[in-house]
């Protein structure tokens, strides 16, 4: 199981974390689970670990059918309807395609021509199949990439049978997708009411793209209900990791640090902060009130921005998570020639090397004023994954309400989408886009 140690806070609050922020962080446990706070009609990832064992069995089927059809799978979705599968996908594959029996790619994250061009050359002629992951059907980026594929597809396995290759993860009931899935005859999963994208990780949203890499989809589903177990099931103490983390970054946020940095040193976990940073950023980032998510690998970034968090401006705490065993073995090789000056390494494995890195780095952070928190994993697997991601998902709706917001919603991300319908000149937006115009000078 995973674990949090928060001994590298010690120096900036004041010997311990006042007794009052944890009474407060349990208090919330107990308003989430009674769905009695704000946006409790997005409370439904709470008891997925314990429900969403029914549907695997079919996901699962469905991923060997597509499997059996293409060797490509190209997912659409954006943020929450992308960001978990690929965090796992990515934490779990090899980085350089080793061994890859079925190719999982995403589309519909961006609105860039050449990325969604240079997908197209990628594809050729080849039959591939679709996943396209939308509640509504009608957001922009997504919608487009749909429309651009699947007349790509219908080039390449024929307008008749391209239905078959396309499968659509949606609303139960309503919604542009949901009705040209019904309309076209795509098999298709249903994203629940009461969940929203970034916290929808354990729907078909990720478990379907998932089972296409050939990831252990009941494993992950396995670790995430030990961490509800653990965390969400009467467990109203201080050894509650959510209870502690949520409590901690608060504090913290109250006493001037409001940029939280998100550390890991694997390259593998580079999406899992991507979805770590949407979770908290979308979920606690409103009201004029946030601490603010940011992601480094190290040692990597210790290169580009390591001076920065080292000397820099003290509004900033880290939570590294620290990966005990590495899935390979490699050791440092001897030489004759030591010009290099790490003759010293030689014989030692790459994971303990980076581990000492890790610890080092640790260290001089916390020396030049910079409070670090440790979330520990015993190994990179399905399993550890699952719990990890739920324990942020709880982390991160006590700490929301701890804020005092909700964490359930994100009223900010229409304003861009309201500018950019009226500059493109959608109907109905005419003054807007005359009054734009004017404020850009066109």
């Amino acid at each position: 199981m995973i674990t949090l140690d928060i001994k590298g806070i010690s120096t900036f609050v004041a010997d311990d974390i006042p007794e009052k922020f944890y009474n407060e962080s349990i208090k919330q446990i107990s308003v989430l689970r009674n769905a009695t706070g704000r946006g409790n009609d997005f409370l439904g990832w709470m008891n997925l670990p314990d429900t969403i064992g029914n549907q695997t069995e079919a996901i699962k089927r469905c991923a060997e059918r597509l499997k059996s059809q293409a060797d490509i799978t190209v997912v659409i979705g954006i943020g929450g309807s992308y960001l978990g599968a690929k965090a796992v996908i990515e934490a779990l594959s090899d980085p350089f395609g080793k061994n890859e029996d079925h190719k999982v790619v995403f589309a519909g994250h961006t609105l860039s021509e050449d990325y969604h061009s240079s997908l197209l050359s990628f594809l050729g002629a080849r039959k591939f199949n679709i996943v396209v992951i939308s509640k509504s059907g009608t957001t922009t980026e997504p919608a487009i990439a749909f429309r651009i594929l699947r007349d790509h597809l219908a080039s390449v396995a024929g307008t008749d049978e391209k239905q078959k290759y396309i499968v659509a993860v949606t609303d139960a009931h309503k919604g542009a997708l949901h009705n040209l899935a019904v309309k076209e005859g795509y098999e298709t999963f249903v994203i629940p009411d009461n969940v929203g994208g970034r916290y929808s990780v354990l729907t078909p949203v990720g478990l379907l793209p998932m089972a296409l890499a050939g990831l252990d989809i009941d494993a992950f589903v396995g670790g995430m209900k030990e961490a509800a177990l653990l965390l969400r099931e009467g467990n109203d103490t201080t050894f509650n990791m959510a209870v502690v983390y949520a409590a901690a970054r608060n504090y913290l946020y109250t006493r001037g640090y409001n940029t939280e940095i998100l550390v890991s040193f694997e390259p593998s976990l580079t999406y899992l902060a991507e979805w770590w940073k949407q979770l908290f950023g979308e979920s606690e980032g409103k009201e004029g009130k946030g601490i603010y998510p940011s992601s480094v690998v190290f040692t990597t970034d210790l290169h580009s921005m390591g001076q920065y968090i080292q000397q820099g401006e003290r509004k900033l705490f880290e939570t590294v998570i620290s990966v005990e065993n590495a899935r390979h073995s490699l050791v440092v090789p001897s030489s004759d020639d030591d010009s290099d000056g790490i003759g010293f390494i030689a014989g030692k494995h790459l994971n303990e090397v980076n581990h000492k890195a890790e610890a080092g780095t640790r260290l001089a952070h916390i020396d030049g004023g910079v409070p670090v928190m440790t979330i520990t994993l015993p190994e990179v697997s399905e399993t550890v994954l699952g719990q990890l991601m739920y324990f942020f998902e709880l982390s991160c709706g006590i700490s929301g309400y701890l804020l005092g917001v909700n964490p359930f919603d994100q009223p900010g991300v229409e304003s861009y989408k309201k500018n950019m319908f009226a500059l493109l000149g959608k109907p109905g937006y005419e003054a807007e886009k005359e009054r734009l115009e004017k404020e850009l000078g066109l």
